[in-house]
């Protein structure tokens, strides 16, 4: 089973507006709300892509009702623990007029020991994890030893273990080795402490996290692709030329497209191509939608990939 981990969800509250005028009332013409947070994102497109997995975390309050009562009504699986408190609200703001996405991203809520012990109790009783993705921020409370725990639980339970997730937090846990760490530029600058400007840049901080012990470093660059990082492989994915729509979920569905691709047996090229389709297919779609294996399909033959 694939389990993804999300600490701290969150209630997108995604609204489209003409323009954002400033002192002035700004009427919204459309809105809709989606099931938000990187693990999450994860979980959403392996449904899409009938891929099983059972999605953990925390959820508190009315935005997490929200949350489980969206994802009961698009077939995600879900085992949350209920906390005390509410569950981050995060604004997304479309102005059609200007094609801009304006996202007001809150803090979260406090986690106590008490419910932290809940979820480490239900993460030491996964039954047969084959990945264990561990996405996005850490709510308050937590410190980013929580996520070196669970990487060692899942490793010792044999689990193929991603982790995306960005400055102190990343840097704090690569030392515990998980198998795939999925940065994006900015992520990997700072956790090699110098600016990351071009691809041979990339692949050389990306070897550095090698060598402590990552097996592959996914480096997401935007509209350039991914890079692919192993200790004997150096691939560079590039996207076909797309109009983007939306940025949101883009990485986390390059995620669960590599791990569809290993999870259906192929190999590490073909999982590249399959986390740049999906990735891009997912910023086709407006608001916080994501990518379907049908839209990944129809781009996929589209990614090139050439050895570095």
């Amino acid at each position: 089973m694939i389990y993804t981990i999300t600490l701290n969800p969150a209630l997108d509250r995604t609204i489209w507006l003409d323009e954002l005028k400033i002192d002035d009332t700004n009427r919204i013409i459309k809105e809709e709300k989606y099931a938000g947070g990187k693990g999450i994102d994860v979980s959403r497109v392996l449904f899409n892509f009938g891929v099983p997995n059972i999605a953990l975390g925390f959820v508190g309050g009315f935005a997490g009702l929200e949350i489980e009562g969206l994802l009961i009504n698009e077939g995600v699986n879900f085992d949350f623990i209920k906390i005390s408190e509410e569950t981050r609200t995060n604004i997304v703001i479309n102005t059609i007029k200007t094609n801009n996405q304006i996202i007001i991203s809150a803090k979260g809520p406090n986690i106590p020991p008490f419910e932290l012990t809940k979820l480490m109790e239900k993460i030491n009783n996964l039954e047969n994890p084959s990945y264990v993705v561990i996405s996005g921020s850490l709510p308050e409370g937590l410190k980013p030893a929580i996520y070196a725990k669970i990487i060692d639980i899942a490793k010792a339970k044999s689990a193929t273990v991603v982790l995306d997730t960005d400055g102190d937090v990343l840097k704090f846990n690569i030392n515990h080795k998980p198998d795939i760490i999925k940065p994006n530029r900015h992520e990997l600058s700072r956790v090699v402490g110098r600016e990351i400007k071009t691809i041979d840049d990339a692949v050389i901080a990306a070897k550095e996290i090698n060598r402590m012990g990552v097996k592959i470093v996914l480096v997401s660059l935007g509209k350039d692709g991914i890079v692919y990082v192993s200790q004997n492989t150096v691939m560079h994915a590039i996207p076909p030329s797309l109009k983007v729509i939306n940025t949101i979920g883009a990485g986390d569905s390059s995620v669960a497209g590599f791990i569809y691709a290993k999870y259906m047996g192929f190999s590490d090229e073909e999982a590249l191509v399959y986390a740049v389709a999906t990735g891009s297919a997912t910023t086709l779609k407006p608001g916080t939608a994501l990518a379907t294996l049908e839209d990944a399909l129809r781009l996929k033959d589209k990614v090139k990939v050439r050895y570095l």
